[in-house]
Formats: C-alpha cells, sequence, structure tokens
C-alpha cells in the first residue's frame, strides 16, 4: 500500500500542477517567468510534456534501472563484458589523481593531501570503483559527508538507479535544497533527499546535457540486445556440437527379418555400453559404414558477426581484447586512439567530481576556490607507454614548451619536481664516500656555466615510426 499511496499522491500533486483535463492551463508560473524572455511564454503544455513531467515527479527512471540491471547481469556472466569495464576502469585512474597549479601554493597543497587522505582517493581500488561505477551506471552521484569541524571526510558513490533528480519541465532543480531523492523501489518510500551542494551527479552521455532531469548512460547500453543474441546463439552452438559430435553407425542387413536386426541390435549395443570396441561379422549381404558428426566448430559466421557487431558499440576496439584474426595493425592503432579519446573523456568527467568536493571542501575552510589557479586531473591523460609519453615530452621541450608544462603532460607537479630536485641535490648522493664524509674536501669556486652546454633535442619530420617525427638528443 506504501507503494501505491506515493504514486497516487505524487500523481494527484502533477496533475493538480499541470491542470489535467483543463484545456487552457498554462505553464507553471516558475516556468513561465523563466521564459519571459523567450517566445516560449505562456505556451500550453502537451499531452507528451504532461506525462514526462508526471513520471519525473513520481518514480526513478525505469528504463534506466533496467539498463543499469542489464548491464550488471552482463558483467556477471560473460567474462568480456567483465574485462571491458575492468579494462576502461583501470585505465582511466591509471597514475591516480594529482593537482595542478598555474602558481604554486603551499597552503592548497596542504589541504589537497588531506582531502585526498580522508576520502582514499590516493588508493586506486577507491578510484577503480568510482570509475566503474560510470562505466556501467553512466552516472557517478558522489555524496559528500562532512564531520562536526566541517571537513568532509568521505565521497559516497550513491547507487545511481535510485536516485531522482528534482527537476521541472524546463529541466532545472525546483529547489536547490531538495535537489536530488533517494527512493526505495521496492516500497516506493522516499529515503533521503540531498540538497545540490551535497551530492555531485556527474553524468556520461545524457541525451540532454541541459536537462538536469536527463541522466547518463551506460558504456554498453546500445548493446545490450546484441550481447543477448550472441549468447543464445553461442549456447546453440555448443548445444548442436554436443548432440551431432559422436560418431555414428549405420548396419545395412539385406534381406534380414525384424528379428535378426533385434538380435544383431541387441549384441552390438550391449558391446558398446560396456566400453568395448569390437568388430562386425555377419553371414549375409550388409554392411557398415560411419556417420560422420560434427567434428569441429567451423560453423562460426552468425557468431563472428554477432561479436564484429557487439564490439563496434563497445568503445573498446576487438583486437584489444582478443580477436585480432583478419585485423591490420594500422586499423587497430586508429582504432586504439579513438579507445584513448573515450577515455581522455571518462576521466575529464570523472575529475569533475573530485575536484567540485575539493572545491567545496575549501569553501568551509573559508578559501575561495576562484581565487586560486588549480585543477584536479589524472595524472596519466592518455593510455601511452613510458616511451611515448618520454617521446612527446622531448619534442614539447624542442618546441619550447615551459618546462612546468612538460611536467604536467608528464603527470606530475612541477612545483613537487622542483622541491625534490632541490632536496635530492641537497641530501642526496647516489655514489657516498666515507672517507670523504668524515674530511670533506674543500668547496672549489663557483666557474660560470657556458650557455652553449646543455642538453639538445632536435626533432626529424618523417624519421619516426609510420611516417612520424623522430627524436634525437644530444649533449654538449
Amino acid at each position: 500500500m506504501g507503494l501505491l499511496d506515493g504514486l497516487m499522491g505524487r500523481a494527484k500533486s502533477a496533475a493538480a500542477k499541470w491542470g489535467v483535463g483543463k484545456a487552457a492551463q498554462m505553464l507553471p508560473n516558475e516556468t513561465a517567468n523563466r521564459n519571459a524572455n523567450t517566445s516560449e511564454k505562456g505556451r500550453r503544455p502537451n499531452a507528451e510534456d504532461q506525462v514526462k513531467y508526471m513520471h519525473r515527479l513520481m518514480w526513478v527512471d525505469p528504463d534506466l534501472r533496467q539498463s543499469i540491471l542489464d548491464v550488471r547481469e552482463m558483467d556477471r556472466l560473460d567474462g568480456r563484458v567483465k574485462r571491458i569495464h575492468s579494462k576502461i576502469a583501470r585505465d582511466v585512474v591509471k597514475g591516480g589523481l594529482v593537482l595542478l597549479q598555474g602558481i604554486p601554493n603551499k597552503a592548497l597543497e596542504a589541504e589537497w593531501k588531506d582531502f585526498q587522505r580522508r576520502l582514499q582517493l590516493h588508493r586506486p581500488e577507491k578510484l577503480k570503483s568510482d570509475a566503474r561505477g560510470l562505466v556501467m551506471e553512466g552516472n557517478l552521484p558522489m555524496q559528500w559527508v562532512l564531520d562536526k569541524a566541517y571537513n568532509v571526510v568521505s565521497g559516497v558513490r550513491m547507487p545511481a538507479e535510485t536516485i531522482l533528480p528534482n527537476v521541472g519541465a524546463d529541466g532545472l532543480f525546483k529547489d536547490v535544497q531538495k535537489a536530488y531523492i533517494q527512493f526505495d523501489v521496492m516500497t516506493g518510500t522516499e529515503l533521503a533527499s540531498f540538497p545540490l551542494w551535497q551530492l555531485t551527479h556527474a553524468r556520461f552521455d545524457p541525451d540532454n546535457f541541459d536537462d538536469m532531469g536527463s541522466l547518463g548512460r551506460p558504456f554498453l547500453d546500445a548493446s545490450r540486445t546484441t550481447w543477448r543474441k550472441l549468447n543464445m546463439t553461442e549456447e546453440d552452438l555448443v548445444i548442436r556440437r554436443r548432440m551431432r559430435a559422436p560418431l555414428r553407425m549405420a548396419h545395412v542387413l539385406k534381406g534380414a527379418s525384424e528379428s535378426e536386426i533385434e538380435k544383431y541390435r541387441g549384441q552390438v549395443e550391449k558391446d558398446q555400453t560396456e566400453g568395448m570396441t569390437t568388430d562386425y561379422y555377419m553371414n549375409k549381404e550388409g554392411g557398415v559404414s560411419a556417420v560422420q558428426g560434427d567434428s569441429n566448430l567451423d560453423q562460426m559466421a552468425d557468431i563472428v558477426h554477432l561479436l564484429d557487431t557487439f564490439f563496434a558499440g563497445s568503445p573498446l576496439p576487438k583486437g584489444l581484447m582478443g580477436y585480432t584474426e583478419g585485423m591490420a595493425r594500422d586499423i587497430l592503432e586508429d582504432l586504439k586512439r579513438d579507445y584513448y579519446d573515450e577515455i581522455d573523456l571518462m576521466q575529464d568527467t570523472i575529475s569533475f567530481v573530485y575536484e567540485a568536493g575539493f572545491r567545496f571542501q575549501l569553501l568551509l575552510k573559508g578559501i575561495n576556490p576562484d581565487d586560486e589557479d588549480f585543477k584536479v586531473t589524472y595524472a596519466s591523460r592518455r593510455t601511452e607507454t613510458m616511451t611515448q609519453t618520454v617521446d612527446i615530452g622531448l619534442k614539447m621541450k624542442a618546441l619550447g614548451y615551459p618546462q612546468g608544462m612538460v611536467y604536467e603532460y608528464m603527470g606530475d607537479d612541477p612545483a613537487y619536481v622542483e622541491r625534490r630536485r632541490q632536496w635530492e641535490t641537497k641530501n642526496y648522493n647516489p655514489y657516498p664516500d666515507p672517507e670523504a664524509e668524515n674530511n670533506p674536501p674543500p668547496q672549489p669556486a663557483p666557474q660560470p656555466v657556458s650557455r652553449r652546454r646543455g642538453v639538445s633535442v632536435k626533432v626529424t619530420p618523417g624519421n619516426g615510426r609510420k611516417g612520424e617525427s623522430g627524436t634525437s638528443i644530444n649533449n654538449g
């Protein structure tokens, strides 16, 4: 009764607000005020708008919920789907989170370290869990938990299929003090409501970004139908193989009576049941011939087609998942670049959530985040090898980029690198000499450094792999 009463109450309130049954009912006042400067002022809502708005007031998105449940089942039953989700999550969190500052600020860096430690953002398993949730659910609703000292002590990822944005027909929040509502989908009761500051909601590929009620979609949302066909076809093929694989024998006894055939059949089947390999002897015209079963799984065209269709809708190219037959290396390289672009977008989506939580922490400490030059991002922006990353860094140096920007591309904080360099210059000696430590030699007078000495980096166009530019490094 709780579910029915809740639905009926929300339906009545929505009908009263929209004036269902009144032909001349205008838009709600707040919506009309927002559209005061547009041509839609006073526009009458059509039936589709009324149904959508009533649906938003009444319940969480059933299509999204079913999509999330299907993707979770796919992840649980199919190792390929699980590997896709796991690989995307690993590539996203590669290198961990870093705070990049335009102008170094020690106080800001100290706040970030405390924030990262309290929320366990330095642990790869926490970052992977959040990234995997965004991949599988298409949404990342992060609830910020405060302690008595007004510190953000935890970021809890909420289940996306239970979250309802409290928005109007215009896609804007009706009340920022109750921006999101969490429902118990079994009873229809409201479990909790969250103000806009307490829950940051990141959406991946929403149908309309400007509509806050339009939620994101899982990565493999559109591949669910293809996965069902692929799973069914593979099972059917295995059943067919199991039923038709055994070798069968055709026994032909010309002119034998029914009793003679039954006697012969009983003897042969008795020998086969006992596991005996026997020869067949006949005193009349007849013969025994083998009927070959399916000796291999060569009828794979349907499965190959479904595999191609499934991975065509996946962010991962089929070659990266082990299906490399007939795939050229050049094509695989192009597909990998597309996949890296997806990873970059995923990193930007997730890092926005963490940065929003850190900005909230700064506000609680009396620091205006808009006055500081910083951003929270992942250390590895692209899933490249170390050799490729170093090569790009050297090319950036050769083109005259500042050293700090090169460190940022490498995924390191330039201020931290400089402090570490100064500390090691003063405190670290890779070849210690105990006698020299007891009797340190006199320090030589500083010598002027020639500007001509140093490391020179040259880029040679067309001298690298696949016609790309090559890099050469010379000393002095």
